[in-house]
């Protein structure tokens, strides 16, 4: 996979298309991460012909990865999102963090408990297929968490 290339504006960050079925954006660290990632991810996702079922779902367990990503991991945090370009109707969601953060993020910290902690069932519900790459859990460094989604 060739990741997409990801451009800085001074006032936003954006991501640039890299062939016809390939997304990546660079998110903030925060609380507005998810709601950014759901509202980029449609417009492409739609640009690919996805049904917008489809495209619910899709955007559903986007957002369970990068509220993860940002609740319990440092900077930087990146979605990547590739189609199959082979017609079988398969997209790949990548969310990239930079490994485990020492404490939950103080805005998370502070929701109760029945607030949180069903991202990983949902995705499994989704997802044919997830899980995660890179660095061990007591190793610091980045780590990729990514579900495929059948478009079909």
């Amino acid at each position: 996979m060739t990741l997409p290339t990801i451009s800085r504006n001074p006032r936003r960050l954006r991501a640039v298309e890299d062939g016809p079925r390939v997304f990546g954006l660079l998110l903030e660290h925060g609380p507005l991460a998810p709601a950014t990632a759901r509202h980029e991810a449609r417009l492409v996702l739609a640009s690919w012909g996805l049904a917008e079922d489809q495209i619910y779902a899709m955007l559903l367990v986007i957002s369970e990865l990068v509220t993860n990503a940002v609740t319990h991991a440092l900077p930087p945090v990146v979605l990547h999102l590739e189609a199959a370009t082979d017609g079988c109707g398969r997209v790949q969601i990548h969310v990239s963090d930079g490994g485990p953060q020492p404490s939950p993020a103080a805005w998370a910290a502070r929701r109760p408990a029945d607030e949180h902690g069903r991202g990983a069932a949902i995705v499994s519900a989704l997802a044919d297929d997830a899980g995660t790459a890179g660095a061990a859990s007591d190793v610091d460094g980045p780590i990729d968490h990514w579900a495929d989604l059948g478009a079909a």
